[in-house]
Order: structure tokens, then sequence, then C-alpha cells
């Protein structure tokens, strides 16, 4: 499992988890070390040949339980949609990072579970994770810019890059914005001083 999207200013976290099938695609790794091509042409292929499940935690819950725990939520509910695509619990479940949902989500059910530090690159079955989360949250971002073209999403996929923050300050925040972090936070208090 791996997620897509804690750093965003705007947008959901996604997570997904996968079951590799045998053969297993060729070419996973990191998606952050693909291209955008290349991930392009896995994700079809895990799709169509392996067990996965997406989980997508919006921007209200993001706000709500902040964005540690809405990642842990999103974990979880990648998880049981695999299951659910499975038709059974997973005899384990690797995470890449160095925490876990065990303990912190109610709804996990799932003691055997790992964290590893890089496991995006270690593991194939956490590689194939990463690109279906991001290719799933970079689709979002892109749908999104056609409803709020002035941060481009279609290009930054909500990150804080000088272009987004520079349309945060000019037309302020959209209802797809985080409204608890920092630099949105900060347009809102800016918008309110000037209303």
């Amino acid at each position: 499992m791996d997620e897509a999207g804690r750093g965003p200013l705007a947008g959901p976290v996604v997570a997904a988890a996968v079951i590799l099938c045998k053969p297993c695609p060729g070419g996973l790794n990191d998606s952050k070390k693909l291209t955008r091509l290349a991930r392009a042409e896995l994700e079809p292929k895990i799709r169509r040949r392996c067990a996965w499940g997406i989980g997508v935690v919006e921007v209200d819950e993001i706000d709500r339980l902040n964005i540690f725990g809405a990642t842990m939520l999103a974990m979880t509910l990648a998880v049981s949609r695999l299951v659910d695509a499975l038709g059974r619990d997973p005899d384990g479940v690797l995470i890449d990072g160095n925490l876990t949902p065990h303990g912190r989500r109610p709804e996990w059910r799932w003691p055997a579970v790992r964290a590893i530090v890089g496991g995006d690159a270690r593991e194939k079955c956490i590689g194939a994770a990463s690109i279906l989360a991001k290719e799933h949250r970079d689709r979002v971002m892109r749908e999104a810019a056609a409803a709020h073209p002035h941060y481009g999403w279609e290009r930054n996929a909500g990150y804080g890059t000088a272009e987004h923050l520079e349309a945060l300050r000019t037309y302020g925040p959209s209802p797809l914005h985080r409204r608890s972090f920092a630099p949105v936070a900060q347009s809102v208090a800016q918008m309110e001083m000037f209303a």
C-alpha cells in the first residue's frame, strides 16, 4: 500500500492497495521515479491484472482529521476495498513509510502490517500501489482544474508551486483547498481582513 497527496494544498489524499498478479507487470517502481508516460502505461496493466483497492479522503475530512489522520483513513479504505475485490483478507499488508493505521484507526483489522521506509522502490507491490494512487489523484486534480482553472492543478496537482500560491493570493481558496494548511489559512485570513 502507498498514498499520494499528503503535501498538496488542495484536493483529496488517495491510498491504493495492490496484490500483484503472476506474472506482474514489468517496470514497477516508486511512482516518483517513473515518467508520466511510464505510469500511464503501467496503471491499466495493474488495474486489469492485479487485485487492488483505492481509498479517497476528501478535503473536508482532511481538515477535520488532519492530514495524518486522513492518510490513515485512506489506507484503511483502500485495504477494505481490496478485501472486497479479493473476497478475503490479505495475509499481510506492507505500507510505504514508517507508520501504519494499526492502532490509529478503529476500522483497521489487519494485524499483520509492516511499514517499510522507501518501500515503494523496494517492494514491487508497494510500487504498484504508488502508481495507482498517484495516477488516480492526478486524474482527479486534472478534472478539478476544469472547474477551477486559476490554480494550474493540471500542472501542479494541487502542490504549493509559485503559480498556485500566486493564484491563491489573487483569487482566494476554492472549495477544494485544505483550509487547515497554513498557506490556505493565511489566504483566508487575508481575504477576511480586506473584506
